[in-house]
């Protein structure tokens, strides 16, 4: 006896096999389209939200080499939501600031093998909500839009701002401008790490967000007294790719008087002499030490002293400094000081022991800190560094 069960013919059976594969496409195809990146053929850009706020916001990129031979440059252009401002940046160069913007390596970071990433990261201003930017393009190829989270990050700063944050001042188009903003823990990270060259005491480093420059983060230094009590937070490549002179801009809050005796908080490997070139105070005013002789700028007689500035405490104070082909110079708070300037004039009681006619500094570091070599201790904050080869400045843009 026959079934009563229809049988489905052939044509049938042809029409559902090609209704099935139609919707097995479609399904791939929604659920291999990228919703976090922009990538390109051999490379790739992923947007983050990092923090936001009332007006603004702040986010990475992070750049990913796909490819299977190393890059030695790289740039990515992108397309910010009308309504939004980039007002600083770090790790890139950027060419403007609304509507279409590039972001170029900063020279230090241009270098990624296979598979290899780095990040840089910006501060904006946005009149809504902070959206992503669109029309990516990596390396001259453009890419797939980027589709980042809408809602802030789950874990957010200790202190988050309730009100928007001061822009970091003066980066000035510098190769690399740090206001710590990327900091995620109490040590710190990334391009920072802390050392203590030639011997260590109870000095200490860390990511601090109850006192800021700008944005909601610096970076806090508890110098401790006696002798070899040194602690710095260093960046061994920051200076990389700048020169003949290497300009470095910074803030730092500081809480106690520079004592007469010598103490330091910034030093740089010098490879000309193999030691190191210092800046800190003797005398109560602000001096270059040079670790090589120990000679120092201004000279330690009461003109040359007179001839530099103490170091403000109880606010935050811009400190700029060059060192290099033209020899050394120093400014606070947009003022150059007399008494710290070695040129190739020597000066009576500044630099006629040779500091600007034949001493030629040639720094390979930087690193912020507190060496304390007798009496005096101190608590610092730093924060808004910048480094480039012309002068960056305290109040330009």
């Amino acid at each position: 006896m026959e079934s009563m069960i229809a049988r489905p013919s052939k044509k049938t059976l042809l029409y559902g096999l090609i209704l099935s594969l139609l919707l097995t496409s479609v399904w791939m195809a929604f659920v291999m389209k990228p919703t976090s990146a922009a990538s390109a053929a051999d490379c790739q850009a992923t947007w983050k939200l990092d923090n936001s706020w009332p007006g603004g916001y702040q986010a990475s990129v992070t750049v990913t080499n796909l490819g299977t031979s190393s890059i030695s440059t790289w740039n990515v252009k992108f397309t910010l939501a009308s309504g939004q401002t980039i007002s600083n940046a770090w790790n890139a160069k950027l060419t403007g600031t609304t509507g279409t913007v590039t972001a170029n390596d900063a020279g230090y970071n241009g270098n990624l093998a296979p598979n290899a990433s780095t990040s840089f990261g910006y501060q904006a201003s946005s009149s809504g909500t902070a959206t992503a930017p669109t029309s990516w393009i990596v390396n001259g190829v453009a890419c797939d839009s980027s589709t980042p989270p809408t809602t802030p990050p789950t874990t957010p700063p200790t202190t988050p701002p309730t009100t928007p944050p001061t822009t970091p001042t003066g980066c000035n188009g510098a190769a690399v401008c740090d206001s710590f903003e990327n900091q995620t823990g109490s040590a710190p990270s990334g391009n920072w790490s802390v050392t203590a060259q030639n011997c260590s005491g109870t000095g200490t480093v860390t990511v601090d967000r109850t006192k800021s420059h700008s944005g909601s983060t610096s970076m806090r230094v508890n110098g401790g007294v006696g002798y070899c009590n040194h602690v710095f937070l260093t960046n061994t490549s920051a200076m990389a790719g700048l020169g003949p002179n290497w300009y470095a801009r910074f803030w730092v809050y500081h809480t106690t008087l520079l004592p007469q005796g010598h103490v330091t908080f910034l030093a740089m490997k010098d490879s000309t002499t193999g030691k190191d070139l210092r800046m800190g105070g003797q005398n109560s005013a602000l001096q270059w030490n040079r670790e090589n002789d120990d000679a120092t700028l201004p000279a330690q007689s009461p003109v040359g002293v007179a001839l530099s500035k103490p170091l403000p405490t109880g606010s935050w104070s811009c400190v700029e400094v060059m060192a290099g082909a033209d020899g050394i110079r120093t400014w606070l708070n947009d003022e150059e000081i007399t008494g710290l300037r070695g040129d190739s004039t020597p000066t009576a009681d500044v630099d006629a022991t040779g500091w600007g006619t034949t001493y030629r500094p040639k720094p390979t570091d930087f690193r912020l800190g507190w060496e304390s070599y007798g009496g005096g201790d101190d608590t610092l904050w730093f924060d808004d560094i910048a480094f480039s080869s012309s002068r960056i400045g305290c109040s330009s843009q």
